[in-house]
């Protein structure tokens, strides 16, 4: 977000306590956990805690999942998916995947659409 103001890019969190109990937290404290983190600003966009997998898994990822082309279970926290601006999926990342690793993709997608205008 920082390295990339000029852009579309916002990050957008779903707190899961799917994962060895991880996010036990009321939505109310995880906001407040996040935003002394500095997880803040225009860019970052906290939302409600939701399941991510199983039979009450929240819509938003059921359609990430698809559209990903992959529709196995979330292995753990911090899996990441990226969105371009229509709603497409440009990728599915696993959880071990550092969010330097990721840069690569967001410079990769974020070039792909530049070059499609």
């Amino acid at each position: 977000m920082q390295k990339y103001p000029s852009t579309d890019l916002t990050i957008v969190a779903f707190p899961c306590n799917q994962f060895g109990g991880q996010e036990p937290g009321t939505n109310a404290e995880i906001k407040k956990f996040a935003t002394d983190r500095d997880f803040k600003g225009p860019g970052a966009i906290l939302m409600d805690k939701i399941d991510v997998n199983g039979p009450n898994t929240a819509p938003v990822y059921q359609y990430l999942k698809v559209a990903s082309g992959d529709t196995s279970d979330i292995g753990w926290n911090f899996a990441k998916f990226l969105v371009r601006p229509d709603g497409t999926v440009f990728g599915r990342y696993s959880p071990r995947t550092s969010p330097l690793e990721l840069e690569k993709y967001i410079v990769e997608m974020l070039d792909s659409r530049t070059a499609s205008k």
